[in-house]
């Protein structure tokens, strides 16, 4: 799976936000909410890019199109995570987690929550 760019990545995350699917003049609205004012023709490329991509489908409604991620959001985070990890972290992940400890990202009440999800889902210790 290849990755999207971070304005890409805008759009994207506007489509799973509707759910996966988005008409364009829906697209428009959110970012518009968002503050973002992009134009229509930044807009298309940016979509049409995600479609080269397969990260994006197209369907033809009439004189409109409506865009459909082709992964979930999780699908997404977890195949670019995996790639993160093995590029930076040479796939240890007690690497990413000890720095994200030094640097005070990961709290112990974060610990504390991972601690318990990991044992709900019942990873042994």
């Amino acid at each position: 799976m290849q990755q999207a760019s971070d304005y890409e990545f805008e759009l994207l995350k506007v489509i799973w936000g509707r759910g996966g699917s988005a008409l364009y003049a829906e697209i428009m609205q959110d970012l518009s909410e968002q503050g973002m004012n992009w134009t229509k023709n930044t807009i298309i490329t940016l979509l049409s890019r995600l479609i080269e991509k397969g990260l994006v489908k197209t369907n033809k409604i009439g004189h409109r199109n409506r865009y459909t991620a082709v992964f979930s959001e999780n699908e997404y985070q977890a195949v670019q995570t995996e790639a993160f990890l093995g590029k930076m972290y040479e796939g240890n992940a007690k690497g990413l987690v000890a720095t994200l400890i030094q640097k005070e990202w990961l709290s112990a009440s974060d610990f504390e929550e991972l601690k318990a999800y990991w044992h709900k889902h019942g990873a042994a210790d």
